[in-house]
């Protein structure tokens, strides 16, 4: 109890760092559960893609594991440039999985099984092709940031990654909240997730819309990618499994279908996460996570806000 006391600054720091990587990723998973009310277990490893198109974009500028880090300026244009990289390539593999894999079950009219089947073979054929690709190496992550606070007040202290992630996040989530509640394209979202036979008799094509969700959860993966990798230091075939898993819980946390319940899930998952692993050991992290989430389920199987996407205010 002394240590989370005496490194509450610190742990709750890092806990929201972590907790914006789950809550963007776990958007992904709340967008199509949200449509489609389908789980799509091949989210993290689209994720992972992700992280591979960022060191093979930094590989491309010379970078590896073992380079100097450049300059900031020359750090933050080759942070934005992976992440528009990332975030296309995992657009596109989620779109791709949508197209080959889910569409053709939808229009044969599947039973759920076969949808959670599908996805959890995609899931395997992504994780074991990447594996094969790679011969199942890790990969080291070039620093890119420097790792002394730049802000400190008291004893709360910001290191420039912590800010970045941090900004990118909630830029992110407010630029997808915002999409979402007043653009055009976000009322079809909305319409096909509270109806979609009604939404096709007014004229809204299902299936693009479908995809456009699909690619927008890809695009949230892509920038969760290079946070997590620039955080992580190195990546491998298998590095979306445990991560996906702590996403789509924070997911069902916040309100599996509701955007802001899949934010709210994610910080607050990494600051349990963290906080629980100073009260009780780092080895008991990923359980003390789990336990909260059965816990919350148990009184408010719902999640937090409990709110479907195709019910969110107008």
């Amino acid at each position: 109890m002394n240590e989370l006391i005496n490194g509450f600054p610190v742990l709750t720091v890092t806990g929201l760092t972590q907790g914006a990587i789950y809550a963007l990723i776990a958007l992904g998973y709340t967008l199509v559960y949200g449509v489609l009310r389908l789980i799509n277990f091949a989210h993290s490893d689209v994720f992972m893609i992700g992280t591979f198109g960022a060191i093979w974009t930094w590989s491309a500028f010379g970078l590896d594991a073992s380079s100097a880090r450049p300059s900031l300026g020359e750090a933050l244009g080759l942070i934005v440039l992976a992440i528009v990289v990332a975030a296309l390539l995992c657009g596109f593999f989620a779109m791709l999985v949508e197209i080959t894999a889910y569409r053709p079950l939808r229009a044969r009219n599947a039973p759920p099984l076969a949808f959670l089947i599908t996805a959890i073979g995609a899931s395997f054929v992504l994780s074991e092709g990447m594996g094969a690709f790679t011969n199942r190496r890790q990969f080291g992550v070039p620093a890119m940031l420097p790792t002394e606070p730049v802000v400190t007040l008291g004893g709360w202290s910001l290191t420039p990654l912590q800010i970045s992630t941090l900004a990118v996040a909630v830029i992110a989530m407010v630029s997808l909240d915002w999409f979402v509640q007043r653009t055009r394209f976000g009322r079809g979202i909305r319409a096909v997730a509270q109806d979609a036979n009604t939404a096709a008799l007014m004229g809204v094509n299902k299936n693009r819309v479908i995809l456009l969700v699909f690619l927008i959860g890809g695009l949230m993966a892509g920038v969760a990618a290079v946070m997590s990798d620039m955080k992580a230091a190195s990546t491998r075939f298998n590095v979306g499994f445990l991560i996906g898993l702590k996403a789509f819980a924070a997911a069902v946390l916040g309100g599996i279908g509701n955007l802001r319940g899949a934010a709210l899930g994610g910080i607050l998952l990494g600051l349990v996460e963290n906080y629980g692993s100073a009260v009780f050991g780092t080895n008991f992290r990923d359980f003390i996570g789990f336990l909260v989430l059965i816990l919350l389920l148990m009184f408010r199987p719902t999640g937090l806000l409990g709110e479907s996407l195709g019910r969110a205010r107008a």
